[in-house]
């Protein structure tokens, strides 16, 4: 669990973080949403140590960040930044397994290490092991970051901003990926970003942050439905203008059905993540809470949104 108790950080001529108080639980993917400059990255950051806050504590596991080793301390967190920020003289089997090193790793454990999660992340090690960072696409160089974060099997995971660079193709990819990865491991993370529709995809809870203040914390579901403040519901407008399954249902769509074969997805989903579903199987059922969406309800739904846009 990390508790961030009464967090300010100061500079010369800005605040960019004002007394912020919240708690991660153990195992969640949580995220920091909110625009650019709002104090996410800088709070993020407080956790390894890379900020030292003018006032208050990080706590990790009850344990005040700042009372103990520097070293130790990042030794046993992942972290994934904006850019891989791989070694370019080194190869991928070097790079994703610095970590283990600096732990003392024996070398035949670190290339099995290193092996068996290319492997989970997509890239055939028999491939990918030898290759230097400069021949590799953005989306396999940030996967060889998410490598070497968990190489070392910490208990938490920093991700700041780790996509924000990609296409929207690769994007995807890897948000499938580090929810396949979080649901095998139950690695806390905690998650960065300033995008709206990636936070309420991947987070089990997420904080909006804004001009260094909190402005709610909640589960993807409740800030949609109740937004705490105009901020919110104005940044997240864009999430549920027509798009999310809450609307579709709200739209009276669906059916409760208890017996139909439907895949189960959270109401804060959006129409596209259900599409991506019936391009790959086109019966493909869907059940938001206790209704059962079928492909038919999504062509009525489209249709009803092209209607209003026609009117209005």
């Amino acid at each position: 669990m990390i508790e961030f108790q009464h967090i300010q950080k100061d500079y010369e001529n800005e605040t960019a973080l004002q007394d912020l108080s919240l708690t991660v639980q153990s195992h969640e993917l949580f995220v920091l949403v909110g625009p650019s400059g709002s104090g996410k990255t800088t709070l993020l950051k407080t956790v390894n140590r890379l900020v030292v806050p003018t006032s208050g504590q990080v706590l990790l596991d009850g344990q005040d960040v700042a009372a103990g080793n520097l070293q130790t301390l990042r030794q046993h967190i992942g972290y994934v930044l904006q850019s891989s920020a791989l070694f370019p003289n080194m190869t991928v089997q070097q790079n994703a397994g610095v970590q283990l090193e600096a732990l003392g790793w024996p070398k035949d454990k670190i290339a099995a290490r290193v092996r068996e999660l290319l492997a989970r992340v997509d890239l055939d090690p028999a491939i990918y092991a030898g290759r230097m960072p400069a021949e590799l696409s953005g989306g396999e160089a940030q996967r060889v970051g998410i490598v070497r974060a968990l190489a070392g099997k910490p208990n938490l995971i920093l991700m700041d901003e780790p996509f924000s660079a990609l296409d929207p193709v690769s994007k995807r990819q890897l948000q499938d990926l580090i929810l396949k990865l979080h649901a095998e491991t139950h690695t806390t993370v905690i998650f960065v970003t300033h995008d709206m529709q990636e936070a309420v995809r991947l987070a089990d809870r997420l904080a909006v942050i804004h001009a260094g203040q909190l402005q709610q914390v909640g589960t993807p579901e409740e800030i949609l439905q109740a937004p705490a403040t105009d901020f919110v519901a104005n940044f997240f407008a864009s999430v549920d203008n027509g798009q999310s399954l809450a609307q579709v249902v709200a739209a009276g769509l669906g059916s409760v059905d208890t017996a139909a074969t439907a895949t189960e997805l959270p109401a804060s989903a959006t129409i596209y993540t259900w599409a991506q579903l019936l391009r790959e199987d086109p019966n493909q059922n869907v059940r938001v809470g206790a209704r059962v969406l079928v492909p038919a309800d999504l062509i009525s739904y489209l249709a009803q949104m092209g209607k209003e846009e026609n009117d209005a």
